[in-house]
């Protein structure tokens, strides 16, 4: 497994995720009437809540799924940057970047399967949940400790917060 490389955090200044496999744990679950069920973790919605409440460092979600539930997430999370359908994710990250007026240097990504890889290796702080697929974890600068689902967000943005707090002292 690659060791995670020391970072300087604190220059991130959007963080940007897929949702399967990271915000949820990869499943899919239906129920007998055939509606699609996933599971979000609280703790990475407060992850989001409090980057952007105290640091301004606002998440974009780019997923190749297209579902209400995505949305609702996004909207109840007040995630102002949310692609779904989203088969060229580079093109999309790209256009977000341009149009944020940053530099990719400055943006963090989180993913955790082969179509991220074009992302992740693009940007300027690549993550991934630690059971991600080991291509993945091949290009990461940084594998989580917690799995998909499991608050992979809210320890990315710990560790941004504390590294914010650091550089500020």
């Amino acid at each position: 497994m690659k060791e995670n490389k020391k970072y300087n955090f604190s220059k991130i200044k959007l963080l940007v995720t897929d949702v399967d496999g990271v915000l949820t744990d990869s499943g899919m679950y239906y129920t007998e009437s055939g509606d699609e069920i996933k599971k979000f973790n609280t703790r990475d919605g407060m992850g989001i809540v409090l980057l952007k409440k105290h640091y301004s460092i606002p998440t974009a979600i780019i997923t190749r799924e297209n579902t209400q539930m995505v949305a609702r997430r996004a909207e109840k999370l007040q995630i102002e940057y949310c692609f779904q359908g989203i088969k060229d994710k580079i093109r999309t990250f790209n256009e977000l970047v341009e149009t944020l007026n940053l530099s990719t240097a400055d943006v963090a990504y989180v993913g955790d399967d082969v179509n991220d890889l074009d992302v992740l290796q693009n940007c300027g702080f690549s993550f991934c949940p630690s059971d991600a697929e080991d291509e993945v974890k091949e290009v990461v600068g940084y594998i989580c400790k917690k799995k998909g689902g499991e608050g992979v967000i809210r320890e990315i943005a710990n560790l941004i917060m504390r590294s914010m707090r650091e550089s500020k002292s």
